[in-house]
């Protein structure tokens, strides 16, 4: 097929499926036979109430390998970034210990050269820091003994020269979050995985999601997917593939959180709630989450979401660029929230099962999503 360019129960079988269900589960199941990815799940959800979950293909490419459930948990990627690293910010937000407005220097002293000074918490979650996007700072961290590399990384990030002006402009970047999760370490005295698990997802209700160490792979009942076929590490299930993430343990702010599709929305439905005026949890307010989720004039994302595009956006035809926010991963995750019809879309693949090179997903993901919002719009 040619695409255009542009914890839930495992009995997803059962014989009487909704239409709507069935539609997209052949979607999903025609792009396994179309190679996109070895198995994904999508799950939609509008009005706060999950319409349809759909799961297809298998957990990797071996005879082997399990048919992927709707519980199958997946390597979010850089879904880490709003779904971990955001929620963090807004936490301390919350709790009066930072101001977005602030340089983050001022909390590292003197880590960070003059050039970084006047970096702000605003400007590491915008993408406007003036930091390059990507640096493969593992080749030089996996030479150091693990208990040295978390301050190496920092000295790799505070000699990194800028490729723009700090605030000046727009510049997607891993290494801003990697420095984010540093400030938040500073802030909170607690490794970054054990503050969000421990302080900020249980006065948000949300369970499910997870940061396994490169020690100390994922292990549950739950099936997990697996991601590449790494030439150094062998087959990776269970362990963060992202390489800067796992050269310092795992868990960072970009990079490294792992959950199903039922975990993902449960943490955007407090978003959704919050921005609403329905905040279940205990600490996020209406303000902090409409804060958080308005665009920011340079970057034109919003503080740590991206925003869909006017046109050609992975999130399809039918999101509201002006009302929605979400994220994609590497790994080949991603979900959409349009705000208004308060409408949630989480589609989590391995599509760099076995190799990364397959970028098929770039199509299908505006494909799929204008299916779900064309069925979830007509009710």
């Amino acid at each position: 097929m040619m695409y255009p360019e542009m914890d839930v129960p495992r009995d997803w079988m059962e014989p009487e499926m909704d239409p709507e269900n069935k539609v997209i589960r052949e979607e999903m199941e025609q792009a396994v036979r179309d190679g996109v990815f070895p198995g994904g799940v999508l799950l939609a959800v509008s009005g706060g109430v999950e319409v349809f979950s759909a799961a297809a293909g298998k957990t990797g490419n071996r005879p082997e390998d399990h048919p992927v459930m709707t519980d199958t948990v997946y390597d979010l990627a850089s879904l880490t970034k709003p779904l971990a690293t955001v929620p963090a910010v807004m936490y301390l937000v919350a709790k009066e210990r930072i101001d977005l407005e602030a340089p983050v220097a001022s909390i590292l002293k003197d880590e960070l050269p003059p050039d970084k000074k006047s970096i702000t918490w605003r400007h590491l979650l915008s993408h406007t820091s003036g930091l390059p996007a990507y640096r493969p700072y593992f080749e030089t961290l996996c030479n150091l003994p693990q208990k040295r590399r978390k301050q190496a990384l920092i000295r790799l990030i505070a000699d990194e020269p800028l490729v723009s002006r700090v605030g000046e402009k727009a510049l997607y970047s891993d290494i801003g979050f990697l420095l984010l999760q540093y400030c938040i370490e500073a802030v909170t005295d607690m490794a970054f995985a054990a503050f969000v698990t421990r302080k900020v997802y249980p006065g948000l209700n949300v369970s499910g999601l997870y940061f396994p160490s490169y020690k100390s792979p994922l292990k549950m009942n739950s099936v997990i997917a697996a991601t590449e076929q790494c030439a150094f590490r062998g087959l990776l299930r269970g362990v963060v593939h992202d390489e800067n993430a796992f050269a310092i343990g795992g868990a960072a702010g970009h990079a490294g959180l792992f959950g199903n599709t039922g975990a993902v929305a449960g943490l955007l439905r407090q978003f959704m709630g919050a921005y609403a005026g329905r905040p279940a949890g205990t600490w996020l307010t209406r303000e902090i989450a409409a804060h958080f989720l308005q665009p920011d004039p340079v970057s034109g994302r919003t503080v740590g979401f991206d925003r869909p595009l006017s046109s050609g956006s992975s999130a399809g035809r039918y999101f509201d660029p002006d009302h929605s926010a979400g994220h994609l991963g590497f790994t080949g995750t991603s979900f959409w929230m349009e705000l208004k019809r308060r409408i949630i879309v989480v589609l989590l693949t391995n599509r760099v099962h076995p190799s990364r090179l397959n970028e098929t997903i770039t199509r299908f993901r505006p494909y799929i999503h204008d299916r779900v919002m064309e069925l979830l719009l007509r009710k």
